[in-house]
């Protein structure tokens, strides 16, 4: 058998909605900071701001329907090496790396502070959303081509279930 040479794909793909348990699911918000998400921040993303009022909708209805709400703030030392790719950006304690006022976490939400691309990498991550039950990620945030990426993928090797809207 051989590939086609060209593949036939329907003109509209229906997908039924998803059904998440509450307590099994995490929403992830990822590095929504004022460097990536304020017009002022060193590493704006452009039109980053207009993702705000979604992504507070998103967090409404979980923390409505009860789930884990975890935040992730790319966070920097003073000299960091991944300065020399992307500048000085998120540095600790600096307005910079503060999550988005619209956005800030409550008492109950979690956040997790990360060194690189990866939520997961050299955090607590995996073990809270393990400690908590959680089976499924539900991953919003900034940027979609870095940091929600590779998120993505270290959550999906370790066995996670994924939903991006």
């Amino acid at each position: 058998m051989s590939f086609p040479e060209t593949l036939k794909l329907p003109k509209k793909l229906e997908l039924e909605k998803a059904r998440l348990k509450p307590g099994e699911t995490a929403l992830l918000v990822i590095d929504v900071q004022n460097d990536f998400a304020n017009p002022s921040g060193k590493l704006y993303a452009r039109g980053a701001e207009k993702i705000i009022e979604p992504i507070r909708n998103l967090i409404g209805k979980a923390r409505r329907a009860g789930a884990t709400i975890i935040y992730t703030q790319d966070w920097h030392v003073k000299g960091d090496p991944e300065f020399k790719i992307w500048g000085e950006h998120a540095v600790a304690g600096c307005w910079g790396a503060e999550i988005v006022e619209e956005l800030k976490p409550l008492e109950d939400d979690v956040v997790v502070r990360k060194p690189s691309y990866d939520a997961f990498y050299s955090t607590s991550l995996d073990h809270v959303l393990r400690a908590r039950g959680v089976k499924t990620i539900v991953l919003t945030g900034l940027l979609g081509n870095i940091c929600v990426l590779c998120t993505a993928v270290g959550a999906a090797v370790r066995g996670y279930g994924l939903a991006i809207p």
